[in-house]
């Protein structure tokens, strides 16, 4: 019986340790929704992204289940939704972004060991995020940023780094930079393979895209985007590489640093 009761501990301590959870926290209509079911898309879950706002010849949103969400276009409910990646169970906890439901939200807050706050490029922070965002602070919530929308006119992305870090007192490690915002939005930098990905839209983001990726530095950059935007690009880049600091995990860990993703689902 011992023996038994020693296996189950393990066993339960092993699942324990192997999973993630990760609360998505935005103001309404940042597209928290949508970039859970990318998360889905490219975590190998699902093989199709539903439209949040859906015309008749799109899905709905995977996540956005009940009739009321489908005709606001906004999470009133809190959902799990489950996957593996990297030999790790990962969590997601969809929660209402909208303050009438806050209640739950915050208690789905209690549930979580991650958050991914969420920021529209255009808004920048917004009362809700902030409000959530304090709930994470006060628990020491370790969060992870994406910004959201650059294929869409937006602020400058060193501007809402800069707003994270002066208004949440988090300081911020940009992974990847954006090349180009907006309709000259051409694809994003990884700073830890120090490669570009120029990426090829699919039809209303339902599928991963596919990308040409290309080695900083490399002469063929020049021949795939326009000089004004590599040069633009290439100065923003130092900017943020000679003054912005290194990535720390213990300070993200701590909840004092956060992993910055520019992003566009």
């Amino acid at each position: 019986m011992l023996n038994m009761s020693t296996e189950l501990q393990t066993e339960i301590a092993k699942a324990v340790e192997n999973r993630r959870n990760f609360a998505i926290i935005s103001h309404p209509d940042a597209g928290k929704t949508t970039l859970t079911e990318k998360l889905l898309l490219y975590g190998g879950a699902i093989h199709e992204a539903g439209a949040v706002k859906a015309r008749r010849a799109q899905r709905k949103a995977t996540s956005d289940w009940m009739a009321m969400e489908q005709q606001r276009g906004i999470s009133i409910t809190s959902t799990v939704l489950q996957f593996e990646y990297g030999n790790r169970q990962i969590n997601l906890l969809d929660t209402p972004g909208h303050q009438d439901f806050s209640e739950d939200t915050y208690r789905t807050l209690a549930a979580a060991d991650n958050a991914v706050m969420l920021i529209d490029a255009a808004k920048g922070l917004e009362p809700q995020t902030r409000k959530l965002f304090e709930v994470c602070k006060m628990r020491g919530i370790p969060i992870f940023t994406f910004i959201n929308k650059l294929d869409r006119p937006g602020r400058e992305p060193i501007e809402l780094l800069d707003e994270i870090e002066q208004e949440l007192g988090l300081q911020t490690y940009a992974v990847n930079y954006p090349i180009g915002m907006g309709d000259r939005f051409k694809g994003v930098y990884d700073r830890a393979a120090k490669q570009i990905h120029l990426f090829e839209r699919t039809a209303h983001g339902s599928r991963e895209a596919e990308d040409t990726v290309v080695d900083l530095g490399d002469s063929q950059i020049e021949n795939l985007l326009e000089q004004e935007l590599y040069h633009q690009f290439k100065s923003d880049l130092e900017l943020i590489e000679g003054v912005g600091p290194e990535l720390d995990l213990e300070l993200v860990h701590a909840g004092k640093m956060t992993p910055v993703f520019l992003v566009v689902p």
